[in-house]
């Protein structure tokens, strides 16, 4: 008997970041955020570079803001983990750098449709909140601890 339900194409895990990746050099994006392999040999593409541009008229603004994200094995069943290089004052990052899901709704709310991309501009648009709109933030430049 046939189900009355459509029946889904599930992507695999590597043609799934294959597409993020594609998306990425293709710059299928407005270009305030980029996201990339941070090693090129990385065949598990597990490890990602990405950057958000703060947005105007923010504490954010005209800062270059560096991220590491790493998409495990169970991904994108599991939503990646992200940590920001570059020190910043954002509600949601802990004083390592790095990112409580709960505080990025892509994150909160991670279904394997979600890309990268989404949570990076979930991020950015987290920086124009009234509740970041006054955090002083650190020297520019400053970084966290490697990892």
């Amino acid at each position: 008997m046939a189900s009355s339900f459509p029946s889904r194409t599930v992507v695999p895990r590597n043609f799934k970041l294959l597409e993020e990746l594609e998306a990425a050099q293709k710059g299928q994006h407005e270009g305030s955020v980029s996201w990339g392999l941070e090693a090129n040999d990385d065949m598990s593409l597990s490890r990602w570079v990405c950057m958000i541009i703060g947005p105007t008229r923010t504490p954010f603004e005209g800062r270059i803001h560096t991220l590491k994200v790493h998409c495990g094995d169970r991904y994108p069943e599991e939503p990646p983990v992200v940590r920001f290089q570059t020190r910043i004052n954002l509600a949601g990052v802990a004083a390592n750098g790095s990112i409580d899901p709960k505080s990025v709704p892509t994150l909160r709310n991670w279904n394997r449709d979600m890309t990268i991309h989404q949570v990076l501009n979930d991020i950015r648009a987290s920086m124009s909140s009234k509740e970041n709109a006054k955090l002083s933030q650190p020297p520019e430049g400053a970084l966290y601890p490697s990892q």
